[in-house]
């Protein structure tokens, strides 16, 4: 009798088995499912068709005026715009520490085109991949060419080159052409005039700790104004308060009785 029931229990479960696998050509319905957006997503990936915008793009723009974290400092330059490149500048100026910083990310985002030497003979060129040679910084054509234009050239690119306003902020623009400039310095270019010089600092540390001479019209009357004070400080101490004799208020009121009675 078991073994019947053992038969029995083993066959159903043989068949329940069957029926729970998908015969492949067979369409099953999985019913009702909760969140069901949890499980399929109805997101649009990048780059895909979408019918809810108007251009039918998922990848959107941002909102005008958006400005990216650490790019708070605009430039107000449009693409395009040679002429306010020219005249374009900065008032920023860089310590030894952020020049230094200047040519490690020209080394990281400029080099492998226009060389480690400002030469235009970066890996990339010096390698064949391309037929034009990039921009020689230590060429007369580019010792004097205003720092506005090549600033725009890397927010903007220029030619072959692409843009790198995402990969460097204004700052380390300024930083990058900053150390440009200070390279086509000594060699034949414009002075520098992005740095805090060798002799300011210098002349700051003097104007420190170096006390000017007062003159001797001036210095006699601020003198006594301030040894004055301390010699009144003695005097300035609280005085001894001293109470009057008990017996002489007892004659003052003796006299005033005029009777001669004591009160």
């Amino acid at each position: 009798m078991n073994k019947i029931k053992s038969i029995i229990v083993a066959s159903l479960g043989i068949t329940i088995g069957l029926m729970s696998c998908d015969s492949g050509s067979l369409r099953r319905t999985p019913g009702h499912i909760y969140a069901p957006d949890m499980t399929y997503s109805r997101a649009y990936d990048a780059y895909t068709s979408n019918p809810n915008f108007a251009d039918s793009q998922t990848s959107r723009l941002p909102v005008a005026g958006t400005i990216a974290r650490g790019h708070m400092m605009p430039d107000h330059l449009k693409e395009g715009d040679t002429t306010a490149y020219k005249t374009y500048t900065t008032a920023l100026r860089f310590n030894a520490d952020e020049m230094k910083e200047g040519g490690r990310l020209f080394n990281i985002y400029c080099a492998i085109c226009h060389g480690p030497n400002l030469d235009g003979q970066g890996p990339l060129f010096a390698s064949g991949k391309f037929a034009s040679m990039p921009a020689n910084f230590k060429d007369a054509k580019y010792t004097h060419m205003p720092v506005g234009q090549m600033y725009a050239a890397v927010k903007f690119g220029k030619n072959m080159m692409g843009s790198y306003a995402s990969q460097l902020d204004a700052r380390q623009r300024w930083m990058v052409i900053a150390y440009i400039k200070k390279v086509q310095s000594e060699n034949g270019g414009d002075p520098f005039a992005f740095g805090e010089g060798p002799a300011a600092p210098a002349a700051m540390a003097k104007a420190d700790t170096v006390k000017p001479a007062m003159p001797a019209a001036v210095s006699a009357p601020m003198a006594m104004a301030v040894t004055k004070p301390a010699a009144a400080k003695p005097a300035a101490a609280k005085p001894a308060v001293t109470k009057p004799a008990p017996a002489k208020h007892h004659g003052a009121s003796m006299e005033a009785d005029g009777d001669g009675n004591k009160k």
